[in-house]
């Protein structure tokens, strides 16, 4: 890929995309993505070339550990890579994310004679990019939603691993990227015609109602005698002796390898100087800017740092709800609540939900839909799309202005759980919206009731889960998920209705953000009841029963297990004091992981098997999932 796409990625790169490569968080740069991540050579390349902190020896250094250069395109790992990709489709996705951040922010922050937000998206994409699912999904809402800004370099190359793309990929794109509503280009050829392609690329940027397509025939392994055009040309080295034999094809010594002419070099070196005077000029615009708006410029310097408002905390505690005990609240509604109550004075924050809306409580009072015609609109209508949701908003995301959260059923993770990983792979600050997060969902029965979800997740290196256990808990999750900028947040809550803890008689739910707290209970428990979510009033009610019976009990409250195995040594064990090794953990999912806080002597009251369809009570009593249960296999385990 690297051969076949070098005349179009130096055009772009030498003659159209405008960056800084001294500085390449500049606000205002073009993004580019390489969304076939598997020709990161390319990537690497140009950035080596352009003058990036990209050295030769990282070049070198290809593929090996610790190298700045690894097998595929990381996010916060290499300098100038704007998304991790890799997972064919997720590069094109999460552009149509970076398009849509690009437009609200032009909305939000320019005024007459100001256009401090004014960049391109370009992506190259190659046929397995065009054929993953995920693709279909984000392109489709990307046409409905007009973002011009988003081009896409096709590189038609007609192979695949497995060999010709007539194997299993027969459809016209071109037609069906035209039917969601894209400018759709083709250059035909062998990839080489420079003019024809700046043309296309002109033409693009001049697009003022679709994102942009073009479609490049271009011929992998370009050069090769031998190779080019072969399924071996993408899955494998070259080697020695074809590589001679490429060199000598275009006029180079064969002899000499791993090597810069300087002629080429002093020509990418050029973008140096370039970008440096696109900057200047940012600068100066941006400086009068604040002269004229030193509200927003303040605003916008603020955002541009990931830093929530300045008076974030005044606003908290200003407006966050409070819940009454006497009438039990699903922690969905609790969300919803809560949104109202400070997402208006968080202009910056964008939601939305896979076609769930109204069971997901995440649009709320006052908020409109982002659309072609309003590009205020702080509410993202995704449709049954979860997969490219979760993408789009990781490409929301690396904005770095913005946040994003986006919502459907706990159980969907199974749709989008790529775009998950990769947030966790790559720290976006994402937040995942999970909805009807257990068997409590009811009836809609076990294809849509999470059992093995919260285990899986768990298994994820660095995803945060809070799964709150009532309304005051699910006040500060948000809390916790909007000042958490440093990587991705799963936040799941109830369908069903849950007691409302008093803040009088229990511990502060503002304990949360400790992962896991004494929520009430002994100083020296002689039985542990660990719990989360929803089954943490089971723990209560169970804590009640053993208190009347002279047992002394704790509940411990736990949240997110991330967040508690942060904490200090001292702090874990004061709350899970390991001399005490009576145990209990009830949670309506699966046991696996578990075992770290109950041990060989303790218990589990949970899930074994998928749910069942009936009413929310009957669901769980049937699966033994009671306070009784909780009583039971407290006194078995202190016996």
């Amino acid at each position: 890929m690297p051969m076949g796409m070098a005349p179009a990625a130096y055009l772009l790169w030498s003659r159209h995309l405008k960056h800084n490569p001294r500085n390449p968080k500049w606000v205002n740069r073009d993004r580019f993505v390489l969304s076939a991540g598997h020709g990161c050579m390319l990537l690497y390349s140009l950035l080596h070339l352009t003058g990036y902190d990209l050295p030769f020896d990282e070049i070198l250094n290809f593929r090996q550990w610790g190298s700045k250069t690894p097998g595929h395109p990381e996010y916060g790992h290499t300098t100038g890579v704007e998304v991790t990709t890799g997972p064919l489709g997720q590069g094109i996705s999460n552009a149509v994310g970076m398009a849509l951040a690009e437009k609200y922010l032009v909305a939000y922050f320019n005024r007459d004679g100001f256009p401090i937000i004014d960049y391109n998206i370009y992506v190259i994409a190659g046929d397995g990019c065009l054929m993953e699912g995920v693709s279909s999904e984000a392109c489709s809402l990307a046409g409905t939603l007009g973002l011009n800004k988003l081009i896409v370099l096709y590189d038609d190359n007609h192979i695949s691993i497995d060999g010709s793309t007539d194997l299993a990929f027969t459809e016209d794109s071109a037609k069906r990227y035209e039917a969601y509503g894209w400018f759709v280009q083709t250059v035909g050829g062998d990839g080489n015609d420079l003019d024809a392609i700046g043309k296309a690329l002109v033409a693009a940027q001049n697009e003022r109602d679709r994102p942009s397509l073009i479609k490049l025939r271009t011929h992998i392994g370009y050069g090769s005698p031998n190779k080019h055009d072969t399924a071996d040309a993408h899955g494998s080295p070259l080697g020695d002796d074809e590589i001679k034999l490429t060199k000598k094809q275009f006029g180079w010594d064969p002899e000499r390898k791993l090597f810069i002419p300087d002629e080429a070099l002093k020509v990418f070196r050029k973008e140096v100087e370039k970008g440096a005077a696109k900057e200047a000029e940012w600068n100066t615009l941006f400086a009068n800017y604040e002269k004229a708006h030193p509200d927003l410029a303040k605003e916008f310097k603020r955002a541009a740092e990931r830093k929530l408002p300045e008076n974030w905390e005044t606003i908290w505690k200003e407006n966050v709800p409070k819940f009454d005990p006497a009438t039990p609240l699903a922690t969905r509604e609790a969300q919803g609540k809560t949104l109202d109550a400070i997402m208006p004075k968080l202009p910056l924050v964008l939601g939305g939900s896979a076609d769930l809306t109204p069971s997901n409580n995440t649009k709320f009072k006052g908020s409109t839909d982002f659309s072609k015609t309003n590009r205020l609109g702080r509410y993202i209508r995704y449709g049954v799309r979860e997969h490219g949701m979760g993408a789009i908003m990781n490409g929301i995301a690396v904005s770095d202005m913005l946040i994003p959260y986006g919502a459907t059923f706990f159980a969907f993770t199974d749709y989008m759980r790529p775009s998950i990983r990769l947030a966790a792979l790559s720290k976006y600050p994402t937040i995942f919206v999970f909805t009807h997060e257990s068997i409590g969902l009811g009836e809609d029965g076990p294809t849509h009731q999470a059992v093995e979800h919260f285990a899986s997740l768990r298994a994820m290196p660095g995803l945060i889960i809070l799964r709150p256990a009532d309304a005051n808990e699910t006040a500060y999750a948000w809390k916790f998920a909007l000042e958490h900028r440093k990587g991705p947040v799963v936040l799941a809550t109830t369908r069903q209705k849950l007691p409302v803890l008093d803040q009088t008689k229990f511990a502060s739910a503002a304990n949360l953000s400790r992962g896991a707290y004494i929520l009430i209970g002994e100083k020296n428990p002689r039985v542990l009841l660990l719990a989360t979510g929803s089954e943490v009033s089971l723990a209560v009610k169970a804590y009640e029963q053993l208190s009347s019976e002279g047992i002394r009990a704790r509940v411990v409250s736990m949240p997110s297990w991330e967040l508690f195995e942060a904490q200090s040594g001292e702090y874990k064990e004061s709350v899970l004091p390991p001399s005490v090794t009576a145990r209990v953990a009830v949670e309506a999912g699966m046991k696996l992981g578990w075992e770290r806080y109950i041990g060989q002597h303790g218990e589990f009251v949970g899930m074994t098997t998928f749910g069942m369809s009936a009413p929310v009570d009957a669901v769980f009593k049937g699966f033994g999932i009671t306070a009784e249960a909780v009583v039971a296999a407290a006194k078995r385990v202190l016996a």
